[in-house]
């Protein structure tokens, strides 16, 4: 494996950053996770987009341009001759002293990881998933922004450590008002009476790129995704529910703290989604060029 950071190659046993980085010392910078498949980046342009937006909202100068940061995404499967698998984008503050000041980090540090993912196990996919409520809130809009990608996952790690430990494959976390944001990793929908719902950003949900994707969907199987409020009530009467990711993809949660959400069983409408966003996957995105 071939690690790309700030613009040279490293052998994996090789691949190393300053102890003073503020990414490490701090979890100060911002990253992606980017799917590929077939030989081709899927949504790269709306993951490199995501990861500025991310930058400027944390004044984070990032030291490449848009397009020379796509090309590094790109040249990183090449070098792994990979065309199936994950990339881990990464900017962080880099290196500093001790100190939290930013301006003591002149140049920001730019790593990108391509490497084969397989987040659930197919099984799961066709059974579903089991998910608690983490009593972890997710962290309010005022103290830091879901929107920003940080490198700071404490917060989802802790619910994700709850989850783990009731044995669950998910944690549902919800805001400081008791609405649902989102899941430790990933995005949530439901469908409820033909109508399909997921929270608004404002509940604390990351801007997910999945998560645009399965409205683009939507659209095309004639459904309008709804954004209110919604609580776990919501969640335990819905007719199906799937969550969303980039690692994820899609994938149905059938159970929601031991309540079985509709049957019990994976819906057809997010077996209908499945099978879309797998034939865009397979058939779109920006060729890598091996």
């Amino acid at each position: 494996m071939k690690i790309y950071i700030d613009g040279v190659f490293h052998a994996k046993a090789d691949a190393k950053i300053s102890v003073f980085d503020h990414g490490l010392l701090y979890g100060d910078g911002v990253f992606e996770g980017i799917r590929f498949y077939n030989g081709r980046v899927f949504r790269l342009k709306e993951h490199i987009d995501r990861l500025y937006d991310s930058a400027r909202a944390i004044l984070l100068e990032i030291p490449l341009s848009r397009e020379e940061m796509s090309e590094a995404v790109l040249a990183s499967c090449r070098e792994n001759n990979l065309r199936d698998g994950y990339v881990r984008l990464l900017v962080t503050r880099g290196v500093g002293d001790l100190g939290l000041n930013p301006k003591l980090c002149p140049r920001a540090t730019v790593i990108i990881i391509a490497d084969s993912i397989k987040l659930y196990p197919e099984e799961l996919y066709r059974n579903g998933l089991e998910v608690i409520t983490c009593s972890t809130r997710r962290i309010a809009p005022a103290a830091l922004s879901p929107s920003i990608k940080s490198l700071n996952y404490l917060n989802n790690i802790l619910a994700r450590i709850e989850a783990s430990a009731a044995g669950a494959g998910e944690g549902l976390m919800l805001n400081e008002q008791g609405y649902v944001s989102e899941c430790t990793g990933d995005n949530i929908f439901i469908l409820k009476n033909g109508r399909l719902f997921t929270p608004p950003i404002s509940a604390g949900a990351l801007r997910g790129i999945t998560r645009d994707v399965v409205i683009e969907i939507a659209a095309e199987l004639g459904y309008t995704v709804e954004e209110p409020n919604l609580t776990r009530y919501d969640v335990f009467t819905a007719d199906e529910c799937f969550l969303t990711g980039t690692a994820a993809e899609i994938i149905p949660a059938v159970k929601l703290d031991g309540r079985p959400i509709g049957t019990g069983r994976p819906g057809e409408v997010t077996a209908r989604f499945i099978e879309r966003f797998r034939e865009l996957t397979r058939a779109t995105g920006e060729p890598i060029g091996l």
